[in-house]
């Protein structure tokens, strides 16, 4: 199976405590959080009604909560953790190279 790696920014451009959106050049978006200097990505939507985590949601450690139903997600993992959340959010491979953060798809 064949990865490539999407550019999207600088990693200077994500504080610690903040969560970020970024389009895919396939027109999906993906959200991409720092959790104490640490760099992961989810797909944006929310699973439950379709909302966009960053737009409508809170970063609150390494879990992110949709601004909606107040429903949860494990950011490093996808794991959908509290109702009415029940399908798991797709996680992307995040890589740091030379300060940008770049996905695998």
């Amino acid at each position: 199976i064949w990865m490539s790696l999407i550019e999207l920014f600088d990693v200077s451009e994500i504080s610690s405590g903040e969560m970020r959106k970024a389009e895919l050049p396939c027109g999906k978006t993906v959200a991409v959080y720092n959790v104490d200097g640490e760099i992961f990505a989810t797909a944006d939507l929310c699973t439950h009604e379709d909302v966009s985590l960053c737009d409508d949601g809170s970063l609150l450690g390494g879990v992110v909560e949709c601004g909606w139903h107040y429903g949860t997600y494990d950011v490093k993992t996808g794991k959908a953790l509290t109702y009415p959340c029940e399908v798991d959010l797709e996680v992307y491979p995040v890589r740091i190279i030379d300060h940008r953060v770049l996905l695998e798809v």
